[in-house]
């Protein structure tokens, strides 16, 4: 890796570049349910009516996605911001590994379906999949699940058990039942007829929404993963006969229910589970996204586990869709290896002698850091690199939609004047986690408690002479109502409501460039051509980079100002 050079061209300014990541805010394309566009964000319309800005693209391939239907995410969105290309992302990844049958051909592919079908003791061992069921491609989606359910019987596995987390989120707010009679179909078929060939059994056996069993991350609430454990694990949720009789016994018993909250059940035959995880099974858990992945990874994984008490911890064959932690190297077994993702922004930086700090609340920490570091684990230099997390609120996002904006304003406010750091980087999580609440007030709270934070940081960039450039990584609240595709017109509830989408937007999101002390170095006004158009979020490293008085490394996708490089 070639160390940046220098650009004599940078004139240098008193304090840092500052980047604010507004996590899941862009720009609408509905007036209706454009909640960053109805809210009253004084501060940051008035920074963006003095300041050269534009809008790039956070979705698709923009990001590494299979197509621009795929909605851009958090951890593909950081990914290309901090390593400034595209690579291939984890559904593209997985989608070709299937294709071509890599998947299939691998050591852990090998090893889970081996164990299953070479088990003793008496028993039918079983092939367990646990993931979000849905076909929302941010964290997983069904097609690979049929298509290793297909491939599982092909190979002679006799028994399947499907742990199944209702997503609500990345997809319809109450879509679960689309996907379940869909997918009991599907097994049907898979079964067969009786008589046709060996029996293969293949049964959903447990489930609840992502946000109440198993889904957590950055350690936030664990209670959410024992609730999992004990749910997949040991059966010991309230009993169904199917999974939608689950699903319509809990809309009915607790009104407005949305999917990604729906109380764990498990499916039972004569008062007994059909799908407890036990001695000899073999478990793929399907998501490819590694945030939300960890933590039940490593309840099947670690030996000394003090997050709660697991009881009876069978000895099964585990296996991740993915490589979530390259440099822990978790999981052990995983199906599909992920991008290689290497000369990432902070890696240049801290070769440079740039001092940096990373801070934003646990929900979004591991975003400025993990993925923002290109999937790597911890600093490039202990010396030159700070990282600070907020303890975020164990309580539902719509009940304290300000999360912690004024918190992480405070330590970067202090940061900025401290002349300790030359780069420091933040997210504000709350248009992205309040926005999946579908809480359309709340969420309105949400985009106004962060926009009095970016007018106290102005003040702060003002007085240390710094800049600062606000974009974000997707867009998610400037989208908070279903539309009919055909029309554009809001789709209703049977009451007449607007119905809630808790997913993330296609919409292009922000760049905007605050530099109080410019000094003549670009187009610095607040009109159409003073930055580069057509850009994706990956143009972002270049463009810090350049802010630093650095020239871009030449792999780098271009930078958003039009700063000439001398070298």
């Amino acid at each position: 890796m070639e160390a940046l050079k220098k650009n004599p061209s940078w004139k240098g300014r008193r304090g840092p570049v500052v980047l604010v990541i507004m996590d899941g805010v862009g720009y609408g394309k509905y007036t209706e349910g454009d909640a960053v566009a109805d809210s009253k964000m004084y501060h940051l319309a008035a920074i963006r009516a003095g300041s050269p800005n534009t809008r790039l693209k956070a979705h698709g391939t923009a990001v590494g996605l299979p197509s621009d239907d795929d909605m851009g995410n958090s951890e593909v969105g950081h990914n290309a911001m901090g390593c400034g290309r595209v690579f291939s992302q984890g559904a593209a990844l997985v989608s070709k590994s299937i294709e071509t049958g890599a998947m299939f051909e691998g050591r852990a592919w090998k090893e889970i379906i081996s164990n299953v079908k070479d088990g003793a003791g008496g028993r039918a061992p079983t092939l367990h999949f646990i993931g979000l069921f849905s076909d929302g491609n941010v964290h997983s989606h069904l097609d690979h699940l049929k298509a290793m359910i297909a491939r599982a019987k092909k190979e002679g596995v006799g028994r399947v058990r499907l742990h199944i987390l209702f997503d609500g989120r990345d997809v319809g707010e109450t879509s679960a039942l689309e996907y379940v009679d869909p997918f009991e179909a599907f097994l049907k078929e898979q079964r067969g007829a009786q008589g046709e060939g060996p029996a293969f059994d293949a049964k959903i056996a447990s489930g609840g929404g992502r946000m109440w069993i198993t889904m957590d991350r950055y350690g936030a609430d664990w209670s959410m993963v024992e609730r999992g454990w004990q749910t997949h694990v040991r059966g010991t949720a309230r009993q169904f006969a199917s999974a939608r009789e689950a699903v319509e016994a809990y809309r009915k018993e607790i009104p407005g229910i949305i999917d990604q909250d729906l109380k764990e059940f498990v499916i039972a035959e004569a008062g007994k589970p059909i799908g407890t995880i036990e001695d000899g099974d073999s478990v793929v858990y399907f998501n490819f996204r590694g945030d939300r992945s960890l933590e039940i990874t490593a309840a099947f994984e670690e030996e000394r586990f003090d997050h709660f008490d697991r009881g009876r911890r069978p000895k099964v064959c585990y296996a991740g869709m993915m490589e979530y932690d390259g440099d822990l190297h978790v999981p052990r077994r995983y199906l599909v290896s992920p991008p290689s993702i290497d000369r990432t922004m902070g890696e240049y930086l801290a070769a440079a002698g740039v001092r940096t700090l990373a801070i934003s609340e646990t929900q979004k920490y591991g975003h400025v850091t993990y993925f923002f570091n290109g999937n790597r684990s911890g600093k490039f230099d202990d010396r030159l690199e700070d990282y600070v997390e907020i303890k975020s609120d164990v309580v539902p996002f719509e009940q304290r939609p300000w999360m912690k904006c004024a918190e992480i304003t405070d330590q970067v406010i202090e940061a900025v004047g401290s002349g300790k750091y030359d780069f420091i980087r933040l997210n504000y999580p709350n248009g992205d986690m309040v926005g999946h609440t579908g809480v359309y007030q709340a969420v309105v709270c949400s985009m106004e408690s962060m926009d009095l934070q970016l007018g106290r940081l102005a003040k702060a960039v003002n007085a240390a002479g710094a800049v600062m450039v606000i974009t974000a990584d997707h867009g998610n609240s400037d989208d908070m109502f279903e539309h009919d595709k055909k029309t554009g017109a809001v789709s209703l509830k049977e009451d007449g409501s607007p119905k809630a989408k808790t997913s993330h937007s296609l919409n292009p999101v922000p760049c905007v460039i605050y530099d109080p002390e410019y000094q003549g170095e670009y187009p610095n006004e607040p009109k159409e051509g003073c930055l580069n158009e057509g850009l994706g979020i990956s143009s972002i490293a270049a463009t810090c980079i350049q802010l630093l008085g650095y020239i871009p490394p030449d792999e780098y996708d271009q930078s958003a100002l039009k700063i000439e490089s001398r070298g």
